[in-house]
């Protein structure tokens, strides 16, 4: 699909509910086990529910930097690979590393880059990033995540979802299910991304997955209309609509009666009401006519370079302060002042696809945290800039890097989390974590742990299985924690 359309949300949210009886343990406690009969009509699935104790984070702006940068040349600083370029890959480093090729890795490769240590945390940055290294003190590091698979796909899923193959429920939706909305007239889980055409491995990133349909993350477009066909029609009037939503509710209320056991008529008479209020409240919240001109300038938007993502994270920093839980930003795929490089993947001219990714992102992530913090929302807004793995301290091409699920970096900044603090390292050249080790699943774990939900104890009962986010695995890395 290339979007959400307000008619495939309300049918996927109308009949993912009809599918499953809401039996669940919430964060309020103890099991839910209700008929669908009586919670149909009772029920409401987006209901705000209390977490498991106070949160840290009310929001999550989730930014996925698709393609996998090369963290080597942009936090993690190594002069053993800079003196080493250009050599074999020494032995020592390839224990536990199951190479593509039959074992060739191709020569050592250092970018070309200045490096320099900021804020009182010393923290640092190379010159692809010199306005975000500006809040140095305000990031806490993850230099040692280690990931499943080397494949895009796969591990994109799995850095969502916690798994290798689809079918679980996204991080978004885990949180929508077990917090619900903070906000009646929007979505709890917004999808951003640029472009026409869907990220990378598409919806399945932010599925709901076994969990009832209306969790799963709604997909807004760029321009003034985020959602396809939530315009009311051109000759209905706002009065008229009222009316005709007002009769359906007493129509279905009344059939619901007599059909007790047909949860769906009630989820889709819930799913009109949210698009009803979303035809107002959605093209407000991403329209940004209404910030300032310093604003608009502190994300980017006045140069071409950075113009399309300092837009999204404008719009994702309007919704979070409108109350939606998450935010997730896929970086993929946009332009860069006439350079076609759609994502991070740079197995070759790394330097020239950096450069370029860089001045993209840079100033706007800034400016996102620099706003967030001004407008006193960063100690309760959690930023998490990830990817699906990293890239390695060598390349076939002699110019670039391979894929690297050994060890990279990861960082998250605000809500509640330990700013100017690194966690873990990799090896003298940045191959494979070698100090406390951060999975996927552990990242999910304390992001949890951040909006106030035990992962151990958020579950989904499906087929007398107590399901959970971070599947059997996963711990909160406490360290991370102001």
């Amino acid at each position: 699909m290339s979007g959400h359309s307000r008619r495939d949300w309300l049918v996927g949210s109308a009949y993912g509910l009809g599918g499953f009886a809401l039996n669940a343990s919430l964060p309020g406690g103890g099991i839910l086990s209700i008929p669908v009969a009586a919670a149909a009509p009772k029920l409401d699935p987006l209901a705000r529910r209390e977490p498991h104790f106070a949160p840290k984070a009310k929001s999550i702006i989730w930014l996925h930097m698709d393609g996998a940068p090369s963290t080597l040349d942009l936090f993690d600083y190594k002069p053993t690979l800079e003196r080493l370029a250009g050599q074999d890959t020494p032995e020592s480093f390839l224990t536990g590393i199951r190479t593509a090729g039959q074992g060739k890795t191709g020569k050592l490769f250092a970018s070309n880059r200045a490096w320099k240590q900021y804020g009182e945390s010393g923290a640092w940055f190379s010159d692809f990033l010199p306005e975000l290294a500006q809040h140095a003190d305000e990031i806490a590091f993850v230099k040692s995540s280690v990931t499943v698979g080397a494949t895009h796909d796969i591990s994109i899923l799995k850095l969502n979802t916690g798994d290798l193959v689809p079918g679980r429920p996204s991080l978004g939706a885990w949180i929508s299910y077990a917090l619900g909305s903070a906000n009646p007239d929007l979505p709890p889980f917004v999808v951003l991304y640029a472009g026409d055409k869907e990220p990378r491995g598409g919806a399945i990133n932010w599925s709901s997955g076994f969990l009832p349909a209306v969790y799963q993350g709604t997909a807004f477009r760029s321009g003034p209309s985020p959602i396809l066909h939530l315009e009311r029609p051109e000759l209905i009037s706002s009065t008229e609509q009222r009316s005709n939503l007002d009769l359906l509710l007493h129509l279905n209320e009344k059939d619901a009666t007599r059909h007790p056991n047909d949860s769906e008529l009630a989820a889709r008479a819930r799913s009109y009401e949210l698009a009803y209020r979303m035809e107002a409240s959605a093209p407000e919240a991403v329209d940004l006519t209404r910030e300032t001109a310093a604003t608009r300038e502190l994300y980017g938007l006045n140069s071409e370079a950075t113009r399309e993502y300092g837009t999204i994270l404008l719009r994702a920093r309007r919704l979070v302060e409108r109350g939606v839980r998450f935010v997730q930003v896929v970086s993929w795929p946009f332009d860069n002042a006439g350079v076609d490089f759609s994502n991070w993947d740079a197995h070759s001219k790394l330097e020239e696809n950096h450069g370029a990714r860089s001045r993209a992102v840079d100033k706007p992530i800034a400016g996102l945290l620099a706003d967030l913090k001004s407008r006193g929302l960063l100690d309760e807004t959690l930023v998490v800039w990830t990817s699906e793995f990293g890239r390695t301290s060598y390349g076939q091409s002699g110019d670039g890097r391979d894929h690297n699920p050994w060890g990279y970096t990861q960082w998250l900044a605000g809500g509640g989390v330990k700013g100017g603090y690194t966690h873990g390292a990799t090896d003298e050249i940045g191959l494979k974590a070698v100090e406390n080790p951060v999975d996927t699943y552990d990242l999910h774990a304390t992001v949890l742990q951040l909006v106030g939900l035990d992962h151990l104890k958020t579950t989904f009962s499906r087929a007398g299985r107590a399901e959970r986010p971070t599947v059997v695995y996963g711990k909160v890395v406490k360290e991370l924690l102001a």
